[in-house]
């Protein structure tokens, strides 16, 4: 597809300070010979991430990277959103979690959000992992694309791979959560991958 602006180098900043999200990223990019390095280990600020969707977060977070670190900067703003909570925790995931990072506190937050919404069935609990992925150049161009893979909040939490709200997610299609899926069968369906291969196909494609 013309009109993207190509990723040419070697060197990749990740924009993120999340060891996980860090680690998944460099695992997608594993077949492109680029090295990642994380903005936590350039000693980057994180910047105040105050846009109203994933697709402003991941590009301020990106810019930033890109003109701190002089490199080209690959940022990802991610979330669970489920239906019955009109989309929450959403763009605000992370912030569920508190200043602790604490998942499995966000994780029971929003089963006491659908228990109070009386949302016990299935169909009640219609939930969707979106990620916006952003590149972005030092000279302030930026490619943001974004990814989503539908599926269900469980409760109680399965399995111990993954991260973040992975042991509430049951995918569309499957019986198990996404941290109980192997990483290799995440990467094919997460939302995550799916923005990836927008990123990919336009920005990393040969030609």
């Amino acid at each position: 597809m013309s009109g993207h602006r190509k990723f040419t180098g070697d060197k990749l900043v990740v924009a993120s300070h999340n060891p996980g999200k860090v680690r998944e990223i460099g695992e997608l990019l594993a077949d492109f010979d680029v090295e990642t390095i994380s903005a936590g280990e350039l000693g980057l600020p994180e910047p105040v991430e105050d846009g109203d969707s994933f697709i402003a977060n991941a590009e301020i977070k990106s810019l930033a990277a890109a003109k701190g670190a002089n490199l080209i900067s690959l940022s990802d703003d991610s979330g669970f959103a489920v239906a019955a909570l009109d989309g929450d925790p959403g763009i605000y995931s992370a912030r569920w979690a508190g200043p602790d990072k604490d998942f499995a506190f966000a994780m029971a937050e929003v089963e006491k959000k659908l228990d109070e919404k009386g949302a016990t069935g299935p169909a009640d609990r219609k939930a969707a992992f979106i990620c916006a992925l952003s590149l972005a150049w030092p000279d302030g161009h930026v490619e943001t694309f974004e990814g989503r893979v539908e599926g269900t909040a469980v409760w109680p939490p399965r399995g111990e791979k993954g991260f973040g709200y992975d042991p509430v997610f049951q995918p569309d299609g499957h019986d198990v959560t996404f941290a109980e899926m192997e990483p290799a069968d995440k990467h094919a369906i997460s939302h995550r991958a799916d923005a990836f291969r927008q990123l990919i196909d336009a920005c990393f494609a040969k030609g």
